[in-house]
């Protein structure tokens, strides 16, 4: 979905659009989009078994090496390293 798609859906112009997007968030909307997707690439990888490049598809990146450049620079660690030290764990049975 492009800035012209969503404009036209908002009967806007697409520089209306996303002057207004950006004035709302706070953020373009390209940025806006990323880091939604970042952030869902986060939630799958600390719960699921999913492969990084399942991770990328699901999460709109297609491919491992495109999740891998905006979630190191959104993130600052690679999607393994976050799978790592983020995943969540059973919590252990006291007796």
């Amino acid at each position: 979905m492009t800035v012209e798609d969503l404009a036209a859906r908002s009967a806007m112009s697409p520089r209306t659009f996303a002057r207004r997007f950006t004035a709302t968030t706070g953020s373009s909307p390209y940025q806006w989009l990323l880091r939604r997707r970042v952030q869902f690439a986060r939630r799958l990888l600390e719960t699921s078994a999913l492969s990084i490049d399942a991770v990328a598809a699901r999460t709109g990146f297609g491919t491992a090496d495109n999740l891998r450049k905006h979630f190191g620079r959104v993130v600052h660690t690679s999607p393994k390293a976050y799978r790592d030290a983020f995943r969540h764990r059973p919590a252990l049975v006291a007796d």
